[in-house]
């Protein structure tokens, strides 16, 4: 049996809850630096510096928590829907501390809560593909309740992570951990929601589509 069939849902709440403390941990940190500044420093532009970095961090930690809720949590009960435009502002959250721009190019609509965690992810994903910054565009077409999403990565060298192009496209990956399970979970995402995922790179971009399974 593979590894991926062998992935138990604890196994997987594990890891998944890895990836979101690993992304938490960095600004979490900064907070706690910022404080001891403030607790040893007498100097005035050094409790002006600790502050800033604080104030800065406490927010990245906040977007990071939000944008977390909702791609990773629960969000609701079983069969609910999510308002797009709550989406849209917590991947514009997330996104303003990122190094790539986010072209949101959505209408506002409910839609079924898995198809807007597979989105966020997606969001992640191309994230990883413009590592050097540049814009991610998102697009959807079809109906709210079965929609195909494309997001173009566009910037300096962009590129697909080693394996991801693999795993998206069901193939059993070389490892599973907290490196690993974000893709991992996108692909069970699409898999809940009747959606096939494709990856591509093009000569200046990486496009990636989620589309209803035929």
């Amino acid at each position: 049996m593979s590894a991926l069939k062998e992935l138990t849902s604890l196994d997987l709440a594990a890891l998944v809850a890895s990836r979101v403390c690993h992304d938490i941990i960095s600004p979490v940190g900064a907070i706690t630096n910022g404080l001891e500044v403030l607790d040893e420093e007498g100097s005035e532009d050094m409790r002006d510096f600790a502050m800033d970095l604080i104030r800065k961090s406490a927010r990245q930690a906040s977007a990071k928590l939000q944008f977390a809720r909702l791609a990773f949590g629960a969000a609701g009960s079983a069969g609910a829907e999510i308002d797009l435009g709550d989406a849209q502002v917590v991947a514009t959250g997330f996104m303003e501390n990122e190094k790539s721009d986010l072209n949101w190019q959505l209408d506002r609509h409910l839609m079924p809560k898995n198809n807007v965690k597979l989105l966020l992810n997606l969001i992640l994903i191309a994230n990883q593909c413009v590592p050097r910054g540049g814009e991610i565009k998102v697009e959807m077409s079809g109906e709210p309740a079965s929609p195909s999403f494309t997001l173009h990565a566009s910037g300096l060298n962009p590129r697909i992570p080693l394996g991801m192009k693999e795993t998206l496209g069901g193939e059993e990956p070389e490892r599973i951990d907290a490196h690993s399970v974000q893709p991992i979970y996108t692909l069970l995402l699409a898999r809940e929601s009747g959606m096939v995922l494709t990856i591509d790179k093009q000569e200046e971009l990486v496009k990636i589509t989620a589309s209803p399974a035929e």
